[in-house]
């Protein structure tokens, strides 16, 4: 998986996980770590600890990864400009946005169940649950389920 991305963005991470071997062969292909800290009481936080320490990016907003990968990013083609204006911040917000947040819902649920629902690809939604986690609309659980959260202005 490392060797498919420019960068490797491990959310949750045990001391001793997959998540880090994928991030240490990440760092290895020369590729771009970055690690969200979390609570010092949580024991799937201090994977991520360990690899800011070590030198991954420390990353607290989805500008933080484009700010870092700009350069790369450029060759890349650019989701089309959203349309809806969120509450107190400067990013807006396509129809597909709206649609994944619908089918969300406050129960956690699966990528797949997403597919079904919004007939949007894997690629795109991932990449939006990523956005969505980063802003505070979406809770990742373990086994890779979503649920949203309290937040609104969307």
């Amino acid at each position: 998986m490392s060797g498919l991305s420019l960068g490797t963005l491990v959310v949750e991470a045990a001391v001793q996980s997959g998540s880090l071997i994928t991030a240490r062969l990440a760092a290895e292909q020369g590729h771009e770590v970055f690690a969200i800290p979390g609570s010092i009481h949580n024991l799937l936080a201090r994977g991520c600890h360990s690899l800011i320490r070590q030198g991954a990016k420390l990353v607290e907003t989805a500008a933080d990864i484009v700010e870092e990968l700009g350069a790369l990013l450029g060759t890349l083609e650019v989701a089309p400009a959203p349309t809806e204006h969120l509450a107190g911040t400067s990013r807006r917000w396509d129809a597909d946005y709206h649609q994944l947040l619908e089918a969300l819902g406050f129960d956690p649920i699966s990528v797949d169940q997403l597919i079904q629902r919004c007939e949007l690809t894997a690629e795109a939604i991932s990449s939006m649950l990523l956005v969505l986690e980063l802003e505070g609309y979406v809770l990742s659980a373990s086994g890779g389920l979503y649920s949203r959260t309290g937040k609104t202005g969307i």
